[in-house]
């Protein structure tokens, strides 16, 4: 059984979701893959795991960082599950490009290469915004892109945790990267 909660930030609303194992979903409202693969059979409760999320979050958005983990339930596939691991040891307050993960991915694995593409997309599938920070990818040439939730609140998560953006910038739409 899948559970649902709501929580409001002030760059937008927040749904949650979770199972019996751990957080499954953190989507703004209206993003891409917004509930996406959310069990129709879901029940709105509040449940103690979302009472710590939204504790987690109340500090989050508070500018500091939290210093305790939420449990986490991937439910995508070995690889995305494998991606969304190595997103949540981007360190707050910093970045990693996609080409980085891929380098990091494929020396876990023991192989020689990894496509930056591939990590792109399962970055992009990510579940979990912002406790699994997906925020914190950007392009090798400094671009920000590639935010399910939008860049203006990529930017704004970004700037919250005091990341340096002075070199970043948003690609103008048709503009190969």
């Amino acid at each position: 059984m899948q559970y649902i909660s709501n929580y409001k930030s002030f760059i937008g609303d927040i749904l949650l979701s979770a199972d019996d194992v751990g957080l499954t979903g953190l989507w703004f409202e209206g993003q891409k893959y917004f509930a996406l693969h959310l069990d129709r059979e879901c029940e709105e409760k509040e449940i103690p795991l979302f009472e710590k999320v939204k504790h987690w979050l109340d500090i989050y958005f508070s500018g500091k960082e939290p210093d305790f983990d939420i449990p986490l339930h991937f439910t995508g596939t070995v690889f995305q599950n494998e991606v969304w691991k190595i997103l949540c040891s981007i360190p707050y307050g910093h970045t990693m490009t996609y080409g980085e993960i891929a380098k990091k991915f494929a020396l876990e694995r023991g192989s020689g290469h990894m496509s930056a593409q591939a990590v792109g997309g399962a970055v992009g599938h990510n579940k979990i915004s912002i406790i699994v920070p997906c925020h914190r990818v950007v392009g090798t040439n400094g671009s920000l892109t590639g935010y399910a939730g939008g860049v203006d609140k990529k930017i704004k998560l970004l700037n919250l945790e005091k990341a340096d953006t002075s070199s970043f910038f948003i690609p103008k739409k048709g503009t190969a990267l």
